[in-house]
């Protein structure tokens, strides 16, 4: 899912506290992070890649735990260490350029970036645009909600007429409203804000990632909610996205992702970045239908 960007903090449990939950979908030192301002001409061909050592990568810097400055300000995160490993099996080097999300398709179909990662979701409409590589992180979605009734949510239906917290264009929000809740919107507020305001009934749910959703109320014990235990929906994956004709580019990430998945790689990432949750492997859940 391709998350909001949240403001920039330098410890990782600060940034647990942010904006997780605007959801739906997202540098190292400054010889690594270019500018949102440059400017590309045609994207590269594989050949001009590998001629020039280099990959170019755009990602936000502010999701949690995919891509985020650490407490040395350097960009680090689940995405982008299995970026770098990736090109390093390829040797290569990556220049990553942050960016808000809205630009990152625009900067591939320019030239300015060869590729994006930031909890981008693989989906029908982007497949006709762009390719991706083979997904590395499987999810779904989850709801947080107060723990004495649910907030008297038993199903999907049981939506209708409850106060959904979220930003206004993200997935989650759709799927809420499509079951008619009433969507409360909030501007780039951190997720104690989303909490308490379900624990004192200004809010009934919050929909999104169950990851990040374990990592936010794990962050966050003294707020009194919880993940409902029965509703899960909304499968859905993430890779690396590039320009459509990148068909060489895509073989070559391919396989070395496919390497890094069989020796176990990106699955000690994953447990890395995601309290020790494999996002690796599909989830064994029964979804319920949207």
């Amino acid at each position: 899912m391709e998350n909001e960007t949240m403001p920039f903090f330098k410890t990782a449990a600060a940034v647990l506290t942010t904006g997780l939950l605007l959801t739906a979908c997202g540098n190292g030192d400054g010889n690594e992070t270019a500018s949102d301002n440059d400017t590309g001409g045609e994207p590269s061909s594989w050949d001009e890649i590998e001629e020039s050592g280099v990959l170019t990568v755009a990602t936000s810097g502010t999701l949690y735990p995919t891509s985020f400055h650490d407490e040395d300000e350097g960009l680090t995160g689940f995405e982008v260490e299995v970026t770098r490993e990736a090109a390093e099996r390829l040797g290569l080097e990556v220049e990553f350029t942050e960016m808000g999300f809205d630009g990152m398709l625009t900067s591939i179909n320019s030239g300015q970036v060869d590729l994006a990662v930031n909890d981008i979701d693989i989906n029908e409409d982007r497949e006709e645009r762009f390719l991706f590589t083979d997904p590395y992180k499987f999810s779904y979605g989850a709801m947080i909600v107060r723990p004495d009734d649910f907030s008297g949510i038993e199903t999907l239906e049981d939506l209708e007429g409850k106060k959904h917290g979220g930003a206004a264009t993200t997935i989650y929000m759709q799927i809420a409203e499509s079951y008619g809740a009433e969507g409360v919107t909030y501007e780039n507020v951190t997720n104690d804000t989303y909490l308490r305001d379900i624990e004192n009934g200004r809010l009934d749910v919050v929909m999104n990632d169950f990851y990040l959703q374990s990592l936010a109320i794990e962050a966050l014990p003294e707020i009194d909610v919880v993940i409902h235990p029965d509703l899960f929906y909304h499968p859905n994956n993430q890779a690396m996205i590039m320009k459509e004709d990148s068909h060489e580019l895509q073989e070559q990430l391919n396989r070395v992702i496919a390497e890094m998945m069989e020796d176990g790689t990106i699955t000690a990432l994953s447990e890395q970045f995601f309290g020790g949750q494999d996002v690796s492997q599909e989830p064994d859940v029964d979804f319920d239908d949207e």
